[in-house]
């Protein structure tokens, strides 16, 4: 479907917008880090770090106390990473997966193993990550990772086991593209950051005929040569299918900075961009298409957003009332019932009612011939800003009242493992901010996230048709004000200190 007002045949508006390299920072010439990024030791220096982190988390999981607050698996995974991970995000852009551990192991698999299939295209979307998505955030409260340090051992330990499975039977980045939640929310969460993988200067790229950065560099062939067998890889292009002269945003990009390597001119780089300017824009774009017309990507944007206030709300005191409220009623005495349905109301039915409310009313308004999924999947990406300021706002709270939590259990596992306190004595007064700093924060966090899906919603509409871009609009302004409020009520409850309490 072609929306008005774009001609599908005409370049790419997402393209055009894109301003000339010349004038972009490059933040890997500002930290003087152009020359080293080529090496392939770049990332595994990056990667080693957070797999030892993940291997000592593993074994606290198993073997250290089963109290959440005093557990680094529990603690690391659910207040410091989450809350890092956003920061990064917000920030710099998609550092964890830069430095995915999971990878590491995944790319020592396949020295053994080489992957030999290609993954199936009926799967080749967002789907199976949406509905994987979900399933984490069911998960996550339905075993009470929070509190539960075996649970998230086991969680880490199959994420492990998940990603060799997937990556040495599919070639490619499949599990990152296609499976990987945690790659998905850091991809959204991305197109929010004010730096990108991109192009230094596109005329050196229009004038390239190998297109290393995608297809990647292989080895010289023998001269004179009539043996047209394909040459080993030395350095892999991009495993996510990015052809850097035509990407456009962080959607799908891992920060691997394999195209940078496999490049002969030197001519890609972590480039300034304006934070949500790739949300704003329509037309098809490398390794994605045209995201107004992906019914997945829609969907995945739809549960980035309420599934940040899902979350948030599981973890104030209402929802305990709602839960028994249900459970009397219904006569139900086992949980995951009652969480069933409270995710099935939280995650499909309200957004339903809420989305095909307001695309009713834009439609009613403008009088468009458009489907309603249609102006539904147009203005989907709107919601990413929201979503990611609730979930700044929510992993901020646990993350800042927190932060200081990691030195006394760590103090403790030290001196539980060597039998001597080689770090001193656990400091367990040591805690974070005061909640009313914190909540002056994720005020911020919320307003930031507002102003970004208005701002979104504004270009938008006006990509849609300049005559009644305020009518098509207002509809989604006011649907944006809704979830505001929602969130501003949601933070303002008493918020459970899951994984930061900590007693003497």
């Amino acid at each position: 479907m072609t929306l008005p007002g774009i001609d599908a045949h005409s370049p790419s508006s997402s393209q055009q917008s894109v301003p000339a390299s010349k004038q972009r920072r490059d933040a890997l010439r500002i930290l003087g880090l152009s020359r080293i990024s080529r090496s392939r030791c770049f990332r595994t220096a990056l990667q080693a770090p957070l797999l030892l982190v993940s291997l000592l988390m593993v074994a606290h999981a198993f073997g250290g106390p089963q109290w959440a607050p005093k557990n680094l698996a529990t603690l690391l995974t659910w207040v410091h990473f989450r809350g890092l991970v956003v920061l990064a995000l917000l920030f710099a852009g998609n550092l964890f997966c830069m430095a995915c551990p999971f990878v590491l192991v995944r790319d020592l698999a396949r020295r053994l193993h080489p992957p030999r299939w290609k993954w199936p295209k009926v799967l080749r979307n967002k789907w199976p990550a949406v509905f994987l998505f979900a399933t984490v955030l069911f998960s996550y409260e339905l075993f009470d990772l929070w509190s539960n340090p075996l649970g998230t051992g086991v969680l880490i330990v199959l994420y492990f086991v998940a990603i060799v499975v997937v990556d040495i039977s599919f070639e490619r980045a499949t599990f990152c593209k296609y499976v990987c939640p945690v790659g998905q929310f850091n991809f959204l969460s991305s197109l929010l950051s004010p730096w990108e993988v991109a192009v230094r200067d596109p005329d050196t790229c229009a004038n390239c005929r190998t297109k290393e950065c995608i297809l990647g560099t292989t080895a010289p062939r023998p001269e004179p040569s009539v043996d047209f067998q394909p040459l080993p890889i030395l350095q892999r292009g991009c495993e996510l299918g990015l052809y850097l002269p035509r990407k456009s945003g962080n959607m799908d990009c891992t920060f691997c900075l394999d195209c940078a390597a496999a490049c002969p001119h030197d001519n890609i780089g972590i480039l300034s961009q304006m934070p949500a300017e790739h949300l704003t824009t329509s037309g098809v774009r490398s390794g994605i298409g045209a995201p107004e017309r992906r019914r997945d990507l829609a969907a995945l944007s739809v549960l980035f957003c309420f599934g940040a206030i899902l979350n948030a709300f599981a973890m104030i005191q209402p929802v305990y009332a709602l839960e028994s409220y249900v459970a009397t009623w219904l006569h139900w005495n086992v949980e995951w019932p009652i969480l069933t349905l409270l995710f099935l109301f939280g995650l499909v039915i309200i957004p339903a009612v809420m989305l095909g409310t307001t695309a009713s009313v834009c439609k009613a308004l403008t009088h468009s011939p458009l489907h309603l999924s249609d102006i539904v999947c147009s203005y989907a990406r709107s919601l990413v800003p929201m979503g990611f300021g609730i979930w700044l706002a929510h992993y901020g709270f646990h993350f800042f009242t927190g932060i200081l939590t990691v030195i006394p259990v760590t103090q403790a596992a030290v001196a539980s493992t060597f039998g001597a306190a080689y770090l001193g004595r656990p400091a367990w007064q040591l805690g974070g901010l005061p909640e009313r700093v914190v909540y002056v924060l994720e005020l911020g966090f919320l307003g930031l996230g507002f102003i970004g899906s208005c701002l979104v919603v504004h270009g938008i509409s006006h990509q849609v048709s300049q005559q009644l871009a305020a009518k098509m609009g207002a509809p989604w302004y006011a649907l944006q004000v809704l979830l505001l409020l929602s969130a501003w009520w949601i933070m303002s409850q008493p918020m459970e200190m899951r994984g930061t309490f900590l007693g003497g």
